[in-house]
């Protein structure tokens, strides 16, 4: 493939090759049989240059542009614009379609210091007047679907760089604030590279997917892939996706996808809500790449997707569970292909010391998924002892270490944080340079990446450590009527309590909530010996994730000190109880109004 200068420059490339064909096909909410709108390369390129010439005529190349759209090919337009005008595209959610305010917004205007808001028409006079409450007086709002707004013909190459900034990635803080990732030309184009090559995709693929757009795996892999790729993408809203899941599989069955992808509860949701009536006709044998990039990959999801979805073409051998995040783009790690998922049984106390030991007779055991390897032309892999920073040897568990061409300089004016996080070093290998340290545990064993959990959220207890995953897995397995749930331990007195929270199906409000929580308690004591004294069971809906899907343990964590969660039934400790502002877990015992969950 050509070396190209920057990903504006690919698009250009890739407009004057392909045309008048389809760049993207957008799904709109309407249901199957709706007409899709569709937007071709030429128009793309056009529509690219419009703005562009509008953002350069008002001086905003090199500066932060903040994109505030609903899932649909205006953001498309409006993201190749800014790289067309060498502007830094800030992607962020619209707060009207997430149902929030512009609270999180605020933030990253302040913080990115954007000089511009490009959104729809529709939505511009809340975004103004946001704007003015706020008092971003000098921020100038332009929506980009009422006609031409700038003139294609006075649009200047901008002579980026590989080394020019493309957009600020902002992360969804599934453990911390919000911050900026500054991903370049040159990461951008490594990144998508390696995604290819790990996936072996080729230009004949129909990429297809329903995530936000303004998130890594939304606009790297479903958005930006096909136009590497110089092929086209398919496209639908996550709020399409969440109404019916079905919908995402008539995608994939009218259109012959060939590589779509979500985390794990978007698999849970089709397996769950899916029925037989609605599978009737759909054909998924197209699927070549099916992407499961969540942290850690569930040998459970896995298994109930294929044996549901089987009989409809399903072929196992299509998942493939990788890894990534938007430190690194995207994609680090992925599954070789034709071989699907690799499971591998550990001894469940070995993990607990840091070892994938066994698994041993008898002895409880669980199961890891790989998420791949990392070809060795765009990742080096260690796996480090988060203390010491000495490497850590093949089967014993350390906080995942990388680097590559598709790394992240750092984040956006956080410079005492970079150091730390995008500048480490190993001890005894300091020669080989600096490392970007991703907070995940994990373990290699031969080439293969085993996840196994977040570094910042073990819990510790009574000397052992407790990955919250395996506690939420086995709970979530109990009855039917447990849905999603978050695990997390809290401080009292030097003593560190084990918290249980989870989520009770709509369906299932009515059931005996009391015997569901001791039935949980006894489970956890029974599985995992430790005391199982904090059981929170809550409506559909309370479970923080991020927008990839991933629990938000941290955020649980202080919400539920906070006193902001509200129990349908609860067990608390009393030494725990103390620790909770206001001094106890407001319950609700009342039955609870039916709510669309997605855990």
């Amino acid at each position: 493939m050509a070396e190209f200068g920057s990903f504006a420059e690919l698009v250009l490339t890739r407009s004057d090759e392909r045309g008048d064909a389809d760049a993207f096909v957008f799904l709109s909410d309407g249901g199957r049989g709706a007409e899709p709108e569709r937007l071709p390369y030429r128009e793309l390129d056009r529509s690219a240059k419009d703005l562009a010439s509008w953002l350069q005529e008002h001086g905003l190349s090199g500066r932060q542009v903040l994109l505030l759209y609903p899932s649909g090919l205006d953001f498309i337009k409006a993201f190749i614009g800014c790289l067309y005008a060498g502007a830094v595209a800030v992607p962020a959610p619209l707060p009207s379609e997430q149902g929030q305010h512009f609270r999180r917004v605020s933030s990253i205007v302040r913080d990115a210091r954007v000089g511009a808001v490009l959104t729809l028409g529709q939505h511009s006079a809340d975004v103004q007047a946001w704007l003015a409450a706020e008092g971003f007086s000098d921020v100038v709002t332009l929506a980009t679907d009422r006609g031409p707004v700038g003139a294609a013909g006075a649009w200047r190459d901008p002579g980026l760089s590989r080394d020019d900034l493309a957009f600020l990635q902002y992360t969804s803080g599934s453990t911390n604030s919000p911050k900026g990732v500054m991903v370049s030309h040159g990461n951008l184009l490594a990144n998508e590279a390696a995604i290819a090559r790990s996936a072996q995709n080729t230009s004949d693929m129909v990429i297809g997917g329903w995530l936000p757009f303004y998130h890594d795996m939304g606009l790297i892999g479903h958005v930006l892939q096909p136009l590497w790729l110089g092929t086209v993408g398919v496209l639908m809203s996550p709020v399409s996706f969440l109404r019916r899941p079905a919908r995402w599989l008539e995608m994939i069955s009218d259109y012959g996808v060939h590589g779509t992808g979500g985390p794990n509860f978007a698999y849970d949701l089709c397996v769950r809500r899916v029925t037989d009536a609605q599978l009737e006709g759909i054909d998924l044998s197209t699927l070549r790449t099916l992407c499961n990039g969540a942290e850690p990959v569930r040998a459970e999801t896995i298994r109930a997707f294929s044996e549901r979805f089987a009989p409809h073409g399903f072929r196992p051998d299509a998942f493939f569970p990788c890894y990534g995040m938007a430190e690194t783009t995207l994609l680090v790690t992925g599954t070789r292909k034709e071989r699907g998922a690799l499971l591998r049984e550990v001894d469940a106390s070995g993990l607990e010391r840091g070892s994938i030991e066994g698994p041993y007779l008898g002895a409880p055991t669980r199961t890891l998924v790989s998420s791949g390897v990392a070809n060795e032309e765009d990742f080096d892999v260690r796996v480090v002892d988060p203390n010491s920073l000495v490497e850590r040897p093949g089967g014993q568990v350390g906080e995942i270490w990388v680097r590559g061409s598709s790394v992240a300089s750092g984040y956006w004016e956080r410079p005492e944080v970079n150091a730390e996080v995008f500048g480490a070093r190993i001890t005894g290998q300091e020669e080989l340079g600096t490392w970007l340290r991703t907070g995940d545990l994990g373990v290699l064993e031969g080439a293969e990446l085993f996840v196994t959990g977040r570094l910042k959220e073990m819990v510790l207890i009574n000397g052992r450590n407790i990955y919250p995953y395996d506690v939420e897995s086995a709970v979530r397995g109990l009855d039917p009527a447990i849905g999603a749930g978050a695990v997390f331990g809290v401080d009292s007195g030097g003593q560190e309590h084990l918290v249980v929270v989870h989520e009770v199906r709509a369906a299932a409000l009515s059931s005996d909530l009391k015997t569901l929580a001791t039935a949980a308690q006894r489970l956890i004591v029974r599985e995992f010996a430790v005391p199982a004294g904090n059981v929170l069971l809550v409506r559909p809906g309370t479970i923080r994730r991020t927008t990839s899907g991933k629990i938000q343990r941290t955020l649980m964590r202080k919400l539920f000190l906070s006193g902001a969660l509200t129990a349908l039934h609860s067990v608390v400790e009393p030494s725990v109880t103390a620790l909770i502002e206001g001094g106890e877990v407001t319950a609700a015992v009342e039955a609870a109004p039916s709510l669309v969950a997605v855990g």
